[in-house]
């Protein structure tokens, strides 16, 4: 049983077609790459897994149930969580609260509590920072937990994206270009974190990225879209060659040299 399984996904905006006949099934445990030129259409299938968008046609599996138009608040509640090509955190309030909000849906306590700080609210608040806490030490950040989250370096603000999508304990995580605006080292450094969320937190990842040099290390299978359609599937090795992908990329004719 495949964790994700998209079948004919299209989706249209006015009369443009931006997504046409997309099949595509994630199984435990990949890493799987999805890529292709800007404009690709890559970011709308992300945006239709996570809920923002509602396929035109098609349909959207999670663990072998029908997920197809949930809102995103309810795909989160399902297991699937996601960071954004451009950071997203609450960037005037600290690293450690930027992760106890995610917690906060699910606290246990009323408001009655809160106003009053019952000992149920004293009790849950604490578990709530303790937890956090633990994955700001996965990801490097425990030092800083006090610092606003706007005070962060980009490559550290990253990281705390990708703390407060697992927060949400999801099962698939979507990463939409995690290496973006990142020098070499950096980079790298992102490769050994993705593996090591994937292995110490059970995940299936499908990750967006431009960084080619990034992909081919880090995803075990490749999907690669141009013009809202899959052209090639494979291990990296096998994409690398291929002369539809490098048309894609480099236009007609292009060679590997």
């Amino acid at each position: 049983m495949p964790v994700l399984q998209l079948e004919n996904i299209d989706k249209t905006f006015g009369g443009l077609k931006a997504v046409s006949g997309f099949n595509m099934a994630v199984e435990k445990g990949e890493i799987v790459g999805l890529i292709g030129p800007n404009g690709a259409g890559k970011t709308t299938v992300f945006n239709m897994i996570s809920g923002i968008y509602k396929p035109s046609a098609g349909k959207v599996y999670f663990l072998d149930r029908e997920i197809t138009g949930q809102a995103p608040f309810q795909v989160c509640q399902q297991g699937i969580a996601r960071t954004f090509q451009n950071v997203r955190l609450f960037k005037e309030n600290t690293v450690l609260d930027n992760v106890r909000a995610i917690y906060h849906p699910r606290t246990g306590y009323g408001i009655f509590d809160a106003i009053f700080r019952t000992p149920r609210f004293i009790k849950n608040e604490r578990s709530i920072s303790e937890e956090a806490m633990e994955l700001l030490e996965a990801l490097g950040l425990q030092d800083r937990a006090g610092e606003k989250a706007m005070n962060l370096p980009y490559g550290a603000q990253r990281r705390l994206e990708i703390a407060r999508a697992l927060a949400g304990k999801p099962k698939l995580l979507l990463l939409d270009e995690p290496a973006a605006g990142m020098n070499p080292s950096e980079v790298a450094r992102m490769v050994e974190l993705i593996r090591y969320v994937k292995e110490k937190f059970d995940l299936t990842v499908l990750l967006i990225e431009h960084q080619m040099g990034m992909v081919m290390k880090l995803c075990e299978r490749l999907v690669v879209m141009d013009f809202g359609q899959i052209i090639a599937t494979g291990l990296p090795a096998e994409i690398r060659g291929n002369q539809l992908v490098l048309e894609a990329y480099l236009g007609k004719g292009a060679t590997v040299a």
